[in-house]
C-alpha cells in the first residue's frame, strides 16, 4: 500500500470494484416473508434535481449510507434506493434561470448529481432508480388518480388561492415572501377564488390521527402532525345573515359563550366576502392577500372593515355587526367566527380597537375575573345567559347546543384543522391530470388503456394568462371517451407533493408494467425502517404519504 491517501486513485479503484460487483444492489427475495427480521429499508427523501448537491444533501445521504453499511455488515438485507423529485416548481425555476426546457435542464442535472453521488462513494441501489418526470412513473400516478376519482376521493371546486398575476399561476403559502410578493418573480400576490382539484383527505382525518399511535417516529414529529390535523370538539352553530336571509355556520369549542357574542367576523377568503360590493371591503381583502398566514395570526394590532351586514345570534335573536378581519383564518372552522371579546384575547383586542361591546357570560364560581377571562374550569358558571344562568359552564354549553339542535340551528361537532389537499397547478412541468371536459358528459376520466397522458411539447412553458399546456392546441383537442364527441384535455398539472407521496412504494417494484407495484414486495420491505430528511416535511409531505 501507498503511505499517502490519494482519493482520485483509491476511491475510483474501489468504486469500480463495487460497480462491477453491483455491491449496492439487493434483490427482492424469492420468498417474500413479510415477517423477515433480517430486512431493513433505509430511504432518504428523494432530492429535487434543480441544481447540484449541497451540504444539506451531504449530511442526509451520508447518514443513510453509514446506517446502510452498518446494517449490512451486521447481516441484514438492506434496501437503499435513490430517485428524483423531478417535476414541480424547483425544477421549473431552475430551467427558467438556465434558459432551457425543464426536461433538458432536469435530465442534465440528474446526470451531474448522480455522478457526484457516485464520486462520494454512497451505495444506492441504482437498479431501482426512478424519476417522477418519467412517463413510466407518472403513468401509475395517473392510474391512482383515476382510482381516487372513482371512489369520490378526488373532486373539483372553487376555493381561495394565492395567485401570482405576473406568472399567472397559483402559488403555495410557502412561496409567498414576507412582504407578500412572489418568490419567483417579485410580483404582489393576490387572493382569489379559483376552480381547483382536491383530494378528500379530510375523510381520513381521524384515521390519520389515530394511526400516529402505531408509528415508530420521534414524538416531536408526531406532535407536529397531531397539531396540523388539529382535532377539536364543540358545536356547529347557525347564524343568519339578516340582509341576505342566508345562513352561515360557525364552529366553536366554547358554545357556553354564545350569549357573549357581540360581533361576527368573516375571513377575507370566505365565500360570502366576494359578494360584498363595498370597494372598502374589497380593498381590505386585497391588502390581506399580501400578508402571510403566520403574520396575520401573530399581528398584535387588529385590522378589519365593517360590511354593513348583520348576523342574528340563534340563542337570543340579537343582531350583531359583521366585519371582515384578517385575524380570522380559513384553516380553522368555516372561516367565520362568532366573536366573544370577554372570553377570547384576539376578539378582545379587536373589540378594543373598534369600540365594540364586551359582555361577560362566564365567571369563576367564587369571585370576579379580569377580562378577557379565558379560563375554562369546570367550576366556572354562566351569567347573563338567559335560562342557562348559574349552570356550570361545561353543562351550560351542552344544554345550549342541545336546545339549538332541537331548533335546527346547531349540533354537536368535531372539527379538524386539516383541509382537503388542493393539488392542481397552472404550470407546465408536472404530471398531467387524466381527465377531459366534454360539453355533453362533463368531466370524463381518461380510460386506463390510454395512459400515460404524456406532456406535449410547447413553445413557452411559462404561464401567461392561461396554463402553458393550453398552447398545445392539437393535444388539448381530443375525443370524449364516453360519447365520442369533441372534448378538451385538462390543462393543469399535479403538484409535486403528489409525485413524492408514493415513491417509496414504487422503489419496491420499480419495473412493474402492469401496476404501480405488486403487493408482495411492498409488504415485504415496508414499513420503511429509517426515513431521513428535513423536519419541514413532517406535516404536508409525510401526512400526504400516509394518506
Amino acid at each position: 500500500m501507498s503511505d499517502k491517501y490519494d482519493p482520485k486513485t483509491i476511491e475510483a479503484r474501489w468504486q469500480s470494484v463495487w460497480d462491477e460487483a453491483r455491491a449496492w444492489h439487493v434483490d427482492n427475495p424469492s420468498d417474500l416473508d413479510v415477517a423477515d427480521p433480517s430486512k431493513s429499508y433505509v430511504v432518504e427523501m428523494l432530492p429535487y434535481p434543480s441544481g447540484s448537491l449541497h451540504l444539506g444533501h451531504l449530511l442526509v445521504y451520508t447518514i443513510g449510507d453509514v446506517v446502510m453499511r452498518f446494517r449490512r455488515r451486521n447481516g441484514l438485507r438492506v434496501l437503499h434506493p435513490m430517485g428524483w423529485d423531478a417535476f414541480g416548481l424547483p425544477a421549473e425555476n431552475a430551467a427558467i434561470r438556465a434558459g432551457g426546457h425543464p426536461r433538458e435542464i432536469t435530465e442534465r442535472n440528474i446526470v451531474n448529481i448522480r455522478r457526484s453521488m457516485k464520486r462520494m462513494g454512497w451505495w444506492f441501489d441504482w437498479d431501482r432508480e426512478i424519476s417522477t418526470h418519467d412517463p413510466r412513473y407518472y403513468r401509475w400516478q395517473q392510474w391512482q388518480f383515476l382510482r381516487f376519482l372513482e371512489q369520490g376521493l378526488v373532486y373539483r371546486k372553487g376555493a381561495p388561492v394565492k395567485w401570482c398575476p405576473n406568472d399567472q399561476t397559483v402559488v403555495a403559502n410557502e412561496q409567498v415572501l414576507g412582504d407578500g410578493t412572489c418568490e419567483r418573480c417579485g410580483a404582489l400576490v393576490e387572493s382569489r377564488v379559483m376552480e381547483q382539484w382536491f383530494f378528500r383527505i379530510t375523510d381520513y382525518a381521524q384515521a390519520l390521527l389515530d394511526d400516529l399511535d402505531t408509528v415508530d417516529w420521534p414524538e416531536s414529529i408526531k406532535t407536529r402532525q397531531r397539531n396540523w390535523i388539529g382535532r377539536s370538539e364543540g358545536g356547529q352553530i347557525v347564524f343568519r345573515i339578516e340582509e341576505w336571509d342566508e345562513d352561515v355556520t360557525v364552529f366553536t369549542t366554547r358554545p357556553d359563550t354564545l350569549f357573549g357574542a357581540t360581533f361576527f367576523v368573516l375571513a377575507p377568503e370566505h365565500d360570502l366576502v366576494a359578494r360584498i360590493g363595498s370597494e372598502e371591503v374589497q380593498e381590505y381583502v386585497r391588502r390581506a392577500a399580501a400578508k402571510k398566514t403566520k403574520e396575520r395570526a401573530a399581528a398584535e394590532e387588529k385590522t378589519g372593515v365593517l360590511t354593513g351586514l348583520h348576523a342574528v345570534n340563534p340563542v337570543n335573536g340579537e343582531r350583531i355587526p359583521v366585519y371582515v378581519a384578517d385575524y380570522v383564518l380559513t384553516d380553522y372552522g368555516s372561516g367565520a367566527i362568532m366573536a366573544v371579546p370577554a372570553h377570547d384575547q384576539r376578539d378582545y383586542d379587536f373589540a378594543q380597537a373598534f369600540g365594540l361591546p364586551v359582555r361577560q357570560v362566564i365567571r369563576p364560581a367564587e369571585g370576579e375575573a379580569e377580562l378577557p377571562y379565558i379560563s375554562h374550569s369546570d367550576s366556572d358558571v354562566l351569567v347573563d345567559s338567559g335560562e342557562f344562568d348559574e349552570l356550570p359552564a361545561p353543562e351550560g354549553g351542552r344544554r345550549i347546543v342541545e336546545r339549538l339542535e332541537h331548533e335546527g340551528r346547531g349540533r354537536f361537532a368535531i372539527n379538524y384543522r386539516l383541509r382537503d389537499w388542493g393539488f392542481s397547478r397552472q404550470r407546465y412541468w408536472g404530471c398531467p391530470i387524466p381527465v377531459v371536459y366534454c360539453d355533453t358528459d362533463g368531466i370524463v376520466p381518461v380510460p386506463d388503456e390510454q395512459l400515460p397522458v404524456v406532456l406535449p411539447e410547447v413553445e413557452d412553458y411559462k404561464p401567461k394568462g392561461q396554463p402553458p399546456l393550453a398552447q398545445a392546441e392539437d393535444w388539448v383537442r381530443t375525443t370524449c371517451p364516453r360519447c365520442g364527441g369533441e372534448a378538451r384535455r385538462e390543462t393543469e398539472t399535479m403538484d409535486t407533493f403528489v409525485d413524492s407521496a408514493w415513491y417509496f412504494l414504487r422503489y419496491c417494484d420499480p419495473e412493474n408494467e402492469s401496476a404501480p407495484f405488486d403487493r408482495a414486495p411492498v409488504d415485504y420491505w415496508n414499513p420503511v425502517d429509517l426515513y431521513i430528511g428535513g423536519v419541514d416535511h413532517a406535516t404536508m409531505h409525510m401526512i400526504y404519504a400516509r394518506f
